[in-house]
């Protein structure tokens, strides 16, 4: 018995691989999601946004600045320690730093 593969057999099991391949490449997107989360960089460690003067990542110029962001796991950014934030975590806007 001989066995041989059509054209066809091939281009439905390619078809099927690609379609799981989609599925598992969507569900690691939305598992992937971020968020923007005020006051939780570093000094230089922000992904963007630090106030005037600035040229965007990187450029924060002391540890959890109110007005600099830092990209944070979807759902985590209010529950990420901020020593300037007045709530104490991090914020999902700017905001303006307290005193100590």
């Amino acid at each position: 018995m001989k066995n041989t593969l059509s054209a066809s057999t091939l281009a439905l099991a390619f078809g099927a691989a690609m379609t799981l391949s989609a599925a598992v490449s969507h569900a690691e997107d939305g598992a992937m999601a971020k968020e923007k989360c005020y006051g939780v960089a570093m000094k230089g460690k922000n992904d963007c946004k630090a106030g005037a003067g600035t040229s965007c990542a990187g450029s924060s110029k002391k540890d959890y600045e109110g007005s600099a962001w830092k990209f944070v796991p979807a759902g985590t950014c209010e529950k990420t320690a901020s020593t300037t934030s007045p709530t104490g975590f991090g914020q999902l806007a700017e905001f303006k730093a307290k005193t100590k």
